[in-house]
């Protein structure tokens, strides 16, 4: 299939002009994208592990698999390079961004997507290995980062978040075939869960699957919404409940001297620091970009209010912002609010 012309020329466009673009003005295609290039990938994999199950992929605003269907969404922004700078320029990073990031997503969703086409999560021993599919989704989990039950894969120990979720990931780390998982889950409880994949996945070598439903849900041609909509929409979800710096942990970090405030503004500092501070604390933690980005704009509202001052000479500062940042991130995912996010 030929690619469409897009119906704008969306690299001339300035970034308030796309926020007002929808979605079905965007006259993508996934063929002649970098994202045709990975679903290519993605079947040459299958079809080395020799399965004929082959998962449809389309066009939408975000990466899912909806359940019961044999295939998964992409993210419109990574279909073309200018819209892939607005998702950077208005959520400070880029799900999928490069080919290794975008296979593992791949891998994922179509570990949702072969299980769904050939009903596994339905097998008494699907179930006995991974738990029931039908339990409640939670819009929040609670992590063990120290967990040696679970794969890691995907940030934020997503493969904890819910059984169908733990099958999508052992999949995906299965199917790699630079995993080398034998040796990297060798003393791990979570060996067995990849042993049973590959006895599965084995058992349907060769074999077309029963249940191939081809629906393509909000496919992007299909979506009237705003660009805009959407981003407010993402934003307002990454910033709806976030970790929160407590007054006494600035007090530690910075001076309460109003006279020296101009010069050595605590706030200041803070603005200066903080794309270095959000990059690294979003890879320590799994945690995303634009919520430790609020983090930060909220630390720097605080000392504004406190009127607080850099000391002349505390050392290593920013690696102590580093840590209050990380620490409470971490403390306030263990108590439960990651948040699912596909």
């Amino acid at each position: 299939m030929s690619a469409r012309r897009p119906a704008v020329d969306l690299a001339s466009l300035s970034e308030q002009q796309l926020l007002d673009l929808r979605f079905r003005d965007l006259g993508l295609s996934l063929a002649d994208t970098p994202l045709a290039a990975r679903a290519l990938e993605l079947s040459i994999e299958l079809r080395k592990r020799d399965l004929r199950f082959r998962p449809a992929v389309w066009l939408s605003s975000d990466w899912f698999s909806p359940e019961g269907v044999s295939g998964f969404a992409v993210p419109f922004f990574l279909a073309h390079r200018r819209l892939t700078r607005l998702e950077r320029s208005q959520m400070l990073s880029v799900e999928g961004g490069d080919r290794a990031h975008a296979m593992q997503l791949f891998r994922h969703e179509c570990g949702h997507a072969i299980d769904s086409a050939f009903g596994l999560h339905r097998r008494k021993d699907w179930r006995a290995v991974f738990g029931r599919f039908s339990d409640h989704y939670p819009m929040h989990y609670q992590a063990a980062p120290k967990s040696r039950d679970f794969v890691q894969h995907l940030d934020a120990w997503y493969a904890q978040s819910h059984p169908a979720e733990d099958f999508a990931e052992t999949f995906a780390v299965w199917l790699d075939p630079r995993s080398r998982w034998r040796e990297r889950y060798a003393q791990w409880p979570a060996l067995a869960k990849l042993e049973y994949v590959d006895r599965l996945m084995r058992s349907l070598a060769g074999r077309k699957p029963p249940f191939v439903l081809r629906e393509r849900t909000e496919e992007l041609g299909t979506l009237s919404k705003t660009l805009r909509q959407h981003y407010a929409e993402k934003r307002a979800h990454y910033s709806a409940t976030r970790p929160e710096v407590q007054d006494g942990e600035l007090l530690r970090l910075f001076a309460y001297e109003p006279r020296r405030l101009r010069s050595r503004s605590a706030a200041r500092f803070l603005a200066r620091i903080r794309p270095a501070v959000r990059e690294r604390v979003s890879q320590w933690t799994g945690e995303a970009a634009y919520t430790i980005d609020q983090v930060l704009k909220d630390m720097m509202q605080r000392a504004r209010e406190l009127e607080l001052s850099v000391e002349p000479r505390r050392k290593e500062l920013l690696r102590d912002v580093e840590l209050v940042v990380a620490v409470q991130t971490m403390n306030y995912l263990h108590a439960g609010f990651h948040r699912r996010a596909r």
